[in-house]
């Protein structure tokens, strides 16, 4: 599978957290590729990748940082293709300052923001599907089939209390 999503963490760190966004990719046949690259201590690297992605393939990057948070920031101003943010939960602010970092972009240079945890992980991953089953008819399938799974696996619930 060509990746075509781009999931950028700024530390390794931040990889078991984002297992979700992996496993929601995968599960809608969408190639994906993973690279550690920080806006701070790799500024070179990350924009030198961020330019040639596009000729590789991708077509949305998902970013995801903890504390400053500035690489989504950072690959938003390199490029014109959509950027998704997850802030990831710091323990001095509990993911305030990332979320705050993340969603605070200066008109022009946007940066689509999912919440703090792992719902904003999966849902990082759900947005970056639809954006791309625009021109899929395929993928747009399949985000249809998972919603429909879901709705019965919620109706099928009996709760007691």
């Amino acid at each position: 599978m060509k990746p075509q999503v781009a999931i950028l963490m700024g530390s390794d760190s931040d990889a078991e957290q984002l297992k979700p966004c992996g496993e929601v990719l995968r599960e809608l046949g969408l190639g994906y590729e993973v690279r550690v690259l920080s806006a701070h201590r790799t500024p070179k690297e990350t924009v030198s990748y961020v330019e040639a992605a596009k000729k590789n393939g991708i077509r949305v990057f998902i970013c995801a940082a903890g504390g400053a948070a500035h690489l989504a920031g950072v690959v938003a101003a390199h490029t014109e293709l959509p950027v998704i943010g997850i802030p990831i939960e710091s323990p001095s602010f509990k993911g305030m300052d990332s979320l705050l970092s993340t969603v605070q972009m200066p008109a022009g240079t946007p940066v689509a923001t999912v919440a703090v945890g792992s719902g904003g992980v999966r849902n990082a991953a759900f947005l970056a599907a639809r954006m791309l089953a625009l021109q899929d008819t395929k993928l747009a399938k399949a985000l249809v089939d998972y919603r429909e799974k879901n709705r019965e696996k919620i109706l099928k619930k009996r709760v007691v209390l």
